[in-house]
């Protein structure tokens, strides 16, 4: 039998026009666009059942299962910190993952009670890099099954790129020079490994 939408669901307004609130956040000097002429999509319909994520079906499925520790910044025996070869217009940018094929609800109780250490070790590495005012940490969850949080760098000084549109503002600045990217990821690693486990970079 067909799922069927929430109430919540049921309320919205589908397919019809919806107007920018004044108070919204393209009104905020965070916000990295003009908001003349910019129009709020319509919302499509519902998909129910929702189509399964990336390693939805286990660690056979998964890409995050599937690299080995030496496509990883740095590792340890439950933890994984993934960066990015190819540069980001944002200063620094990693992921925290656990070995283990999980999602937050049912990370097991032990890596839970590391979670807040982990977060905590990833952040002082970024902070390391220096020229950054503050780590943002984001889950969002919906590409893969296998737990990711994103930890991004916001640059030192750069006050218009504060809060939660520094994710749009990675996908419009200029990208960081790739020689700059890899001594930053290895950085992050070496900082990483103070600590314990091992850096790949």
């Amino acid at each position: 039998m067909k799922p069927e939408p929430s109430a919540y669901v049921r309320g919205l307004p589908i397919g019809e026009q919806i107007p920018f609130s004044g108070d919204g956040i393209p009104g905020w000097e965070i916000f990295p666009f003009e908001s003349d002429g910019l129009r709020v999509k319509p919302l499509e319909p519902p998909v129910l059942p929702e189509p399964p994520r990336e390693g939805e079906d286990g660690p056979q499925e998964c890409g995050a299962c599937r690299k080995s520790d030496d496509q990883f910044l740095w590792t340890d025996e439950h933890w994984r910190l993934h960066g990015f070869t190819e540069p980001s217009s944002l200063p620094a940018m990693v992921m925290l993952q656990p070995r283990g094929h999980h999602d937050l609800y049912d990370l097991p109780a032990e890596r839970a009670a590391e979670l807040g250490r982990m977060l905590q070790r990833a952040e002082q590495a970024v902070l390391s890099v220096g020229g950054i005012a503050r780590v943002h940490i984001n889950k969002w969850g919906d590409g893969g099954a296998h737990l990711h949080l994103w930890l991004i760098g916001r640059p030192e000084g750069m006050m218009q790129l504060r809060g939660s549109c520094l994710p749009l503002w990675e996908d419009v600045l200029p990208e960081v020079d790739a020689g700059v990217w890899a001594e930053t990821n290895r950085r992050i690693a070496r900082a990483m490994a103070e600590g314990g486990g091992t850096a790949h970079v």
